[in-house]
């Protein structure tokens, strides 16, 4: 019989089965947690509202002031000193506002009696003109003598006895309960707006540590909390400012307007207006009525009620058409969706304060949403941003068999562009999405309503926009599809875009091109011919069409569109070893190899930018700055450098264009290549090799993510001495708008930049505008999100 500590040890080494909960149940109990966590979080809030909201006031108030506490700091007070001076100064100017409202209210007070009469006559003759018989009378008169009947023929002839009624006298209140009674109401808000005022002033004078405090308790990604705590208050700021503003031009010419309409208290029902807009949805309504009411009241006539009523409607019409749209610009990322959804819950968890505060609340949420991987759900519930891209709603438009409303996004995504640069930035996308469900989740019928659905809108594409030659050109290129529908679909998207530069091309159906129906691509004529295929390894397919093309048409050049090989297949070598002239991976990288091959010339044109038309003001403008004499090298050299730590790339640039010349007035490092230096130890190039011209030439910012595959650069002179695979150039423009040269950044290897990168890049473009002009230069507008165009609100970013 095995001993007790024989059975241990055996017990011991005998693996434990651990239960396995499936995947189903793990997401039931997820999402079941984070519902008990929202269920506390809500009864949280909505039983601590008492201590809630005046912290909310408080930190909503502080966010208005920081900027102008910041200001007086910046002007060399103490923080306590501009926390004083700031909370003086507001405290002045509603004390004052306050006492020139109560003299405006005594004084109407004092008027009010006269206006009886007034009223009284006007309520009487609108009860003379709804006297008379109407439409519902007999109807009524009917009913309510069948009533009678009824309740006579239930009661019979008995008498009722009369009810009796009793009355409860209580105690007379004793003079302190009295007080309490009155006092208590009166005190409640005078008491929370001193809490409030302690609140807003150890905010305002421990910001940082309060920021800090917030860091340590959020945790995770310093960089992440950071960026978030900055952008909530710059939003709320400048949502705060900007209403301010908004409700201060609306209420002046209020205020104005009726003065001269001759409505009694302009300046209160002005200062109303300006207070009550800052309640959502019905703060305007509500401003409105005191001053249609005093109209009706003074004149006894309806011409002054009239007078009002059009006054408001136009000033609220300007207001939320031209004012709002021109200070607001961008958009906080709100939806008009969850801005009333977050209006009616604030509401009902903290009343009227909540309907104040909802969006400053929504906002902070927003932000934390972006922010934070495990609250994302908030930024897809709240935010105006599509969570689709562009591809990826019109895939989901052909999947639900819905090609008209995908035909809809895409004339507006095309919008004032071209349909080939549609083609290039989300056309090749959207079949690249069909391409990787083929086999993994589509059905066979929603390959057939992808199919369908793609050939219905190449239709109306090429019915919309036609090509400029006539239809019987002889046609110059062939875009086959390599394999099946989706290679068929990419090449009559190059078709299209070949047609649309005045190329004359035709597309191939996919599936010919095995080699036995090489013969049936009826290609005598055509002097190109475009192989499209979006396998990841079509080198096996490409090599036998491309020998059987050129042993059927000898002379015949060949270039392979590739939408998704490995990078190992672009290269030169490879592409001639099997059998073809020139490879491009895009639309647009394909159009222009297809240009270049017709027309060689086009190399120098498609390399040489035209002049802008303030040319010669803007060349005078970069003379005048002296810069051409390297008196700013150092410091230009230094700006140089750090945008190339800042950005992690090989090296950067600052480059100047004058009316011939290209100089480069700053850089990061010693340039490699033997290079024309001028007198001050500058390099200079001509102007038609300018590595920056293209940007003077738009005044954008222009990125190109990988040179070998943009015709502009491919072959530029400088790019191939710098050995340069990536190339970002951001405008040098000047306050008064004339462009010097660019900032760019060069790297070995291909590489992107995002939207906050490609801000930053602009930002210091205006540094480096700054030391050349000696003049401090106003930072780019940063750029503008895309928002749903039907539930966007427009409200600072």
């Amino acid at each position: 019989m095995p001993s007790e500590s024989h059975r241990t040890a055996v017990e011991a080494q005998t693996p434990v089965a651990i239960p396995v909960v499936p995947r189903e149940q793990g997401d039931i109990l997820h999402l079941a947690a984070w519902l008990i966590v929202a269920a506390i979080i809500i009864a949280g809030l909505y039983l601590g509202q008492g201590v809630l909201i005046p912290l909310a006031i408080a930190f909503l108030i502080s966010f208005a002031l920081s900027p102008l506490v910041g200001w007086f700091t910046r002007l060399g007070l103490s923080r306590i000193l501009s926390v004083i001076v700031v909370m003086l100064f507001v405290g002045t100017f509603f004390g004052a506002l306050g006492l020139l409202v109560g003299s405006q209210v005594r004084t109407l007070s004092a008027q009010l009696p006269t206006y009886q009469s007034t009223i009284r006559t006007k309520i009487d003759d609108l009860g003379q003109q709804m006297r008379g018989p109407g439409v519902f009378d007999g109807a009524l008169e009917t009913v309510d003598t069948v009533q009678k009947e009824v309740a006579h023929a239930v009661q019979g002839d008995e008498p009722v006895a009369p009810t009796q009624k009793v009355e409860v006298v209580n105690p007379p209140a004793s003079p302190f309960e009295t007080a309490i009674t009155w006092l208590a109401p009166a005190l409640e808000p005078v008491a929370t707006a001193g809490i409030v005022l302690v609140f807003v002033f150890l905010a305002l004078l421990d910001r940082s540590d309060l920021r800090d405090r917030l860091i340590r308790l959020l945790g995770g990604n310093l960089h992440r909390t950071t960026d978030a705590m900055e952008e909530a208050g710059t939003r709320i700021s400048k949502y705060l400012l900007m209403q301010l503003l908004v409700n201060v031009l609306y209420a002046i010419p209020m205020a104005l307007g009726l003065w001269v309409i001759g409505v009694p208290g302009w300046i209160l029902w002005g200062t109303l207006a300006a207070i009550m807009r800052f309640i959502p949805y019905v703060g305007p309504m509500l401003s409105a009525i005191f001053p249609i009411s005093l109209a009706f009241a003074v004149d006894p006539g309806w011409s002054m009620v009239l007078w009002t009523v059009a006054l408001i409607v136009i000033l609220e019409a300007v207001s939320g058409n031209v004012i709002e749209p021109m200070l607001y610009g961008t958009s906080t990322g709100l939806s008009a969706l969850s801005l009333i959804a977050a209006a009616t819950f604030w509401t009902a968890l903290w009343g009227p304060v909540g309907l104040v505060l909802s969006t400053p609340l929504t906002v902070c949420l927003l932000v934390v949403g972006r922010n934070l991987p495990q609250l994302q759900f908030l930024d897809i519930l709240l935010g105006s941003t599509p969570v689709l891209d562009v591809p990826t709603r019109i895939y989901q438009r052909l999947i639900a068999d819905d090609p008209d409303e995908a035909i809809d996004i895409i004339d507006d995504a095309i919008g004032d562009g071209e349909v080939a640069e549609f083609y290039n930035d989300h056309g090749i996308a959207v079949l690249r999405q069909a391409r990787d469900d083929y086999l993994n989740n589509a059905r066979a019928e929603h390959r057939l309503r992808v199919v369908n659905g793609l050939d219905d809108i190449l239709e109306d594409l090429r019915e919309e926009y036609p090509p400029a030659f006539p239809a019987d050109t002889p046609p110059v290129v062939a875009c086959v599809g390599g394999k099946w529908e989706i290679d068929d679909a990419a090449a009559e998207m190059l078709a299209h875009a070949l047609q649309l530069k005045g190329i004359a091309a035709v597309p191939r159906p996919a599936g010919v091109a095995n080699a036995r129906y090489v013969d049936k691509l009826a290609l005598d004529g055509v002097d190109i011919v475009c192989l499209s295929y979006f396998s990841r390894d079509p080198e096996r397919a490409v090599r036998a069409i491309c020998r059987r093309l050129r042993h059927r048409w000898p002379g015949i050049r060949i270039v392979l569109t590739l939408w998704d090989a490995e990078p190992a297949l672009l290269k030169t070598e490879k592409v001639q070893s099997l059998g073809a002239d020139e490879v491009a991976t895009s639309i647009s990288e394909a159009v222009g190899r297809v240009r270049r091959m017709i027309t060689p010339e086009a190399i120098t044109e498609e390399q040489t930018a035209p002049a802008p038309e303030n040319d010669a003001e803007r060349v005078e403008a970069l003379l005048a700055t002296e810069v051409l004499d390297g008196s700013a090298r150092e410091d230009l050299d230094a700006l140089a450098k750090r945008a190339a730590d800042v950005f992690h790339v090989k090296f950067a640039v600052i480059s100047a264009i004058d009316a011939d010349r290209e100089f480069i007035i700053g850089q990061s490092m010693d340039l490699p290549g033997d290079l024309t230096r001028d007198g001050t130890d500058m390099i200079t190039m001509p102007r038609d090799e300018a590595i920056c011209d293209h940007v003077v030439s738009s005044g954008e910012t222009l990125v190109v993510n990988d040179t070998e595959r943009d015709p502009r650069f491919v072959d530029h002179p400088a790019i191939q001495l710098w050995s340069t695979r990536f190339y970002a150039g951001a405008p040098l423009r000047t306050a008064d708008g004339m462009v010097l040269g660019a900032l760019c950044l060069l790297d070995t290897e291909p590489r992107k930049l995002n939207e906050e990168e490609l801000e930053l890049l602009d930002t210091m473009a205006a540094d480096v505008v700054s030391v050349i002009t000696g003049e401090d230069v106003v930072d780019p507008e940063p750029k503008k999100q895309e928002s749903s165009a039907t539930v966007g609100q427009n409200l600072p970013d």
